[in-house]
């Protein structure tokens, strides 16, 4: 099957991205949210990406303007059944994302894979919600979108090889390195990257070191690009939670316990970058 019109639902920081790179490949792309000024405004950020780009001469103010004569927006979820290929990036919510499912398996031709952005939530789990589980895959982007060349391919214990080979390519198409995970609880990015974070928001918790330390421990002396705080603070906190959580009621182990600090800063709306403060001030 060929895609031609791809479909995003949700256009938040990881949605906006999603549909850039589908719009940069080509494709005509729809992308939709609850809102109208959530469209509005995920359509800027894409705009002021593309800038970035456009300013590091690394493509044309053509190639901006014909990635974003691709893309159309709409606030009504039935306009997912003109897209070959949908990929939802709604909030890490369990219950929010059977709904999408469910509600994008009545809209959608019965031929059109569904896909999720989730970073931990079983595939198994989101395809049961339809009547097409061969058609659903995990396509888990990094974020930044644009930036990062890493997808995340999770097959669900129903999904077809037709499904995965044709996410694994389209992966490629977008200029991604795709990697293969099996449907346990945070895949292989999320196992391994959020109880490091999470193990770090509990040296702070325990005052083992103030946040500048940590990060900088880990960024000079493990050579990560940013420290877990300023990472989580990018990723949102309330995302670092709910990926904790499912880690914890997916294993049932104590060492995935999510920090009672995390907890208390997502409490409070501390959230990050998103909202201006999290383990770092971002006003």
């Amino acid at each position: 099957m060929e895609v031609k019109t791809f479909g995003v639902v949700g256009s938040g920081q990881m949605g906006n991205g999603i549909a850039q790179v589908a719009a940069a490949a080509g494709m005509n792309v729809i992308m939709s949210d609850i809102k109208e000024e959530f469209c509005e405004k995920g359509l800027a950020t894409i705009s002021g990406s593309m800038d970035r780009l456009l300013k590091k001469e690394k493509i044309t103010q053509a190639d901006k303007d014909a990635t974003l004569a691709r893309i159309t927006t709409t606030t009504n979820l039935k306009d997912m059944a003109k897209a070959d290929f949908v990929v939802e990036a709604a909030v890490e919510r369990e219950d929010l994302k059977f709904q999408i499912f469910r509600d994008l398996d009545e809209a959608c031709p019965e031929n059109v894979i569904l896909a999720s952005n989730t970073s931990s939530i079983p595939i198994g789990s989101i395809a049961a919600q339809t009547s097409r589980p061969d058609k659903v895959i995990g396509m888990h982007f990094m974020n930044p979108v644009p930036m990062m060349k890493l997808v995340e391919v999770i097959k669900g214990i129903a999904t077809s090889e037709e499904t995965f080979n044709l996410t694994w390519d389209l992966s490629k198409k977008f200029g991604k390195v795709p990697a293969e995970a099996n449907d346990y609880p945070g895949f292989i990015a999320n196992r391994i990257l959020m109880p490091m974070i999470n193990e770090a928001i509990f040296c702070l918790y325990q005052s083992v070191g103030t946040k500048e330390d940590i990060d900088t421990v880990m960024k000079l002396g493990m050579a990560h690009p940013m420290g877990p705080l300023t990472l989580a603070d990018l990723i949102g906190l309330d995302t670092c939670l709910a990926i904790m959580e499912t880690l914890y009621d997916g294993f049932k182990d104590s060492k995935y316990r999510p920090c009672p600090l995390l907890r208390k800063y997502v409490q409070a709306g501390w959230l990050g970058r998103k909202t201006g403060k999290g383990f770092y001030d971002y006003k």
